[in-house]
């Protein structure tokens, strides 16, 4: 367990990182309101987990430490919308569509809530 902490910690360090600079370059890029930034991170990021997910499946390869490095840890330190992302891919081809459905809306609405109100409670 210790060991895919360190790992899990190690890629979401990294991931982190990263996102943070690929945010601030790309609102330097294109400065304005829209959110280019997060917006080409959360992109990027579902096609790495995706990259990386099927490569796992195709080959029969990912070994633990390194699912734990790359897609526990660093995918989810690059952006928790990839997790999203793939946890809803997975509910619709496994036959399950009105949970997804259910889970997108539900995760967009008690986000936004909970972030109102977390706002709203410190004010």
């Amino acid at each position: 367990m210790l060991k895919a902490i360190f790992y899990v910690g190690i890629g979401g360090g990294v991931g982190s990182i990263l996102r943070f600079l690929i945010s601030h370059f790309m609102q330097r890029v294109f400065p304005g309101v829209f959110p280019w930034g997060t917006l080409f991170v959360n992109i990027m990021g579902c096609l790495l987990i995706g990259v990386l997910l099927g490569f796992a499946e195709k080959q029969g390869v990912l070994y633990s430490s390194l699912r734990h490095l790359l897609i526990v840890g660093f995918c989810g330190g690059f952006t928790t919308f990839s997790t999203f992302a793939s946890e809803n891919f997975q509910l619709f081809e496994s036959g399950h569509p009105f949970t997804a459905i259910l889970y997108i809306a539900i995760s967009v609405a008690l986000g936004l809530v909970a972030f109102w109100g977390g706002l709203y409670v410190i004010k």
